[in-house]
């Protein structure tokens, strides 16, 4: 997915604020399904969560760049999974991160649906 960096996504310095990457590849996850016309939800109480982030901070990115931000899975379980995050500047890696996300119901983990796996499972 492709991402343009505002002004609003720079700090005091002109670069992209650190916390806008992380808001980057949530975009990105969330697009995966808004692309194929659903939320990445169930219903009202439902849906994944991060439990663990692992991020570095490899380059800058600044006003106006046109950043890549790219998804891969490398583990799923019954309940959770682990993404590797990129975000590319052309050939440059800016940003690197590696994200549990666990799916609950009610606020306890369950069961990642099976529609959910699927559409994972395409991206790999």
């Amino acid at each position: 997915m492709q991402i343009r960096v505002y002004y609003e996504d720079t700090d005091a310095g002109g670069i992209v604020y650190h916390t806008n990457y992380i808001k980057y590849c949530e975009r990105a996850r969330s697009e995966i399904f808004f692309a194929r016309g659903m939320k990445p939800t169930l219903g009202d109480n439902n849906g994944f969560v991060v439990r663990d982030i692992k991020a570095s901070f490899l380059a800058t990115a600044a006003l106006s760049d046109i950043l890549e931000v790219t998804t891969k899975i490398l583990t799923i379980k019954r309940s959770s999974l682990v993404l590797l995050q990129e975000v590319w500047k052309e050939e440059i890696k800016v940003f690197s991160m590696e994200v549990t996300l666990v799916y609950v119901d009610n606020g306890k983990p369950c069961r990642i649906p099976e529609l959910f796996r699927n559409i994972f499972k395409e991206i790999l």
